[in-house]
């Protein structure tokens, strides 16, 4: 109820100054409101658990609900710049407290402690825009963006807080948990391990180099001080993260498609997984492996992706993304995946007469490295992981969602459901069974 009573006073506040605002017939946009809220219940039955530690998915049966609200606030000030600000406010928690899985099941919630809605600021960022040429065209009014026209090829400076994923490993069927699929390895490349404090967010200066159908990007963004940590370091030579990423466009036909390759390099305080299994060998007291105990300055995490769209038909669409890190450094701040491989197919409701309606489904298969392996097999705890003990398998996870559009401005109901095989990576354990419901309303 706690968390309802904040959504309903916040909504009251927001929506009306978001309608006024952001529904404008001006040519050259200066300023915009809109507002997000998302609203998921996630139901797990009971499932095959002989062991659990202390980061499993737990086996009995359990309920989770989540919310999001955020106020996108942006201004046009000088030539080329627009200033974007997103307060928000999250509450709720994701099953067995988003632990347990590498391929979670909201990637609207995080590894947070407290289920109690918190504000705090998501984004605040300012992007110039530097025009190479005289081509333009249209811009919609829109969630952190402004209506008016963007040159056709530029050079864009984003500085300022963001999610990381707001700008790399785009994918026009599978990016956004509110309105499309919600499993954490959808969503993003699984490998990807991004930079971000707990809730997703990052300080970073990002460069995008857009030249007809190519687009490179290439970004610095700031490291949490720990793993999962809410603070990030401002210490650059400790903490860190490049990521870089050129991405093509290009027609089959007259079927768009887009292929993007991703590649990053973090760096931090990072413990090293064969280092903990050597150090428990030589123990007199314990010998379970201990990650944190190993960690030390000037270590890497670097890793690569590729990710797929292509339109079929006007109403079809399928994707893929691939992702390998070398997985020998603890996971910092995405999710506990070292390989990952995902494919799926997105349909829009156009073709049985329901264009606001959209439907997907997607399939992920995501692995460990050598060491990552044996140091949960020897009871390691990791970033989100650790039954104590491990029987390793490929996890294996499949996605079915439908979003339906009701004839209402801005309301979005979804029924979803998730099967997990080898969850954690455990062939002891599972299969797990998820069904979700999901309220979103955009302004």
């Amino acid at each position: 109820m706690k968390i309802r009573n904040v959504i309903i006073h916040f909504a009251l506040i927001v929506f009306p100054i978001s309608y006024s605002f952001g529904q404008t017939d001006s040519a050259l946009q200066k300023l915009n409101f809109h507002f997000q809220t998302t609203y998921i219940y996630q139901y797990k039955p009971a499932f095959h658990s002989p062991y659990s530690g202390t980061n499993s998915l737990q086996g009995t049966e359990e309920k989770q609900n989540s919310v999001t609200a955020t106020l996108y606030v942006g201004a046009r000030l000088w030539k080329g710049s627009e200033l974007y600000i997103n307060p928000e406010i999250a509450g709720g928690s994701g099953l067995s407290g988003a632990y347990g899985l590498a391929a979670s099941t909201n990637a609207e919630t995080f590894r947070v402690g407290n289920p109690a809605p918190v504000l705090y600021l998501a984004r605040a960022y300012l992007m110039q825009t530097f025009a190479l040429g005289k081509g333009k065209e249209k811009s919609d009014d829109q969630t952190n963006g402004l209506k008016g026209y963007q040159p056709k090829n530029y050079l864009r400076l984003f500085i300022g807080k963001c999610s990381l994923g707001d700008l790399y490993d785009n994918n026009s069927y599978s990016n956004s948990p509110r309105i499309q699929f919600m499993n954490w390895c959808l969503v993003n490349n699984g490998t990807w391990d991004y930079a971000s404090n707990v809730r997703g967010y990052t300080n970073s200066l990002t460069a995008i180099l857009h030249l007809n159908d190519i687009t490179c990007k290439a970004g610095f963004a700031a490291m949490a001080t720990i793993a999962n940590g809410p603070d990030l370091s401002t210490d650059f030579n400790k903490f860190g993260s490049i990521n870089l990423e050129i991405d093509r466009s290009y027609k089959i036909g007259n079927k768009s498609g887009n292929i993007g390759f991703l590649g990053y390099d973090n760096y931090a305080d990072m413990g090293n997984y064969q280092q903990a299994i050597i150090n428990a060998s030589k123990s007199d007291s314990s010998k379970i492996p201990d990650i944190i105990s190993t960690r030390e300055y000037g270590r890497h995490k670097f890793g690569t992706g590729i990710n797929i769209g292509q339109q079929i038909t006007e109403t079809i669409g399928v994707f893929g993304r691939a992702g390998w890190s070398d997985g020998n450094n603890e996971t910092w701040c995405y999710t506990e995946a070292d390989h990952t491989a995902s494919i799926g197919i997105s349909f829009n409701g156009k073709q049985w007469k329901r264009e606001n309606d959209n439907a997907g489904m997607g399939v992920i298969v995501n692995g460990l490295s050598q060491y990552h392996k044996l140091y949960l097999e020897e009871g390691g705890l990791g970033f989100e992981l650790g039954d104590g003990k491990l029987n390793y398998g490929n996890e294996y996870a499949t996605e079915l969602y439908y979003s339906c559009k009701p004839n209402v401005s801005g309301i979005f109901l979804t029924g979803d459901y998730q099967f997990i095989i080898n969850p954690g990576f455990n062939k002891d354990r599972g299969p797990v069974n998820v069904f979700s419901f999901r309220l979103h309303i955009e302004l």
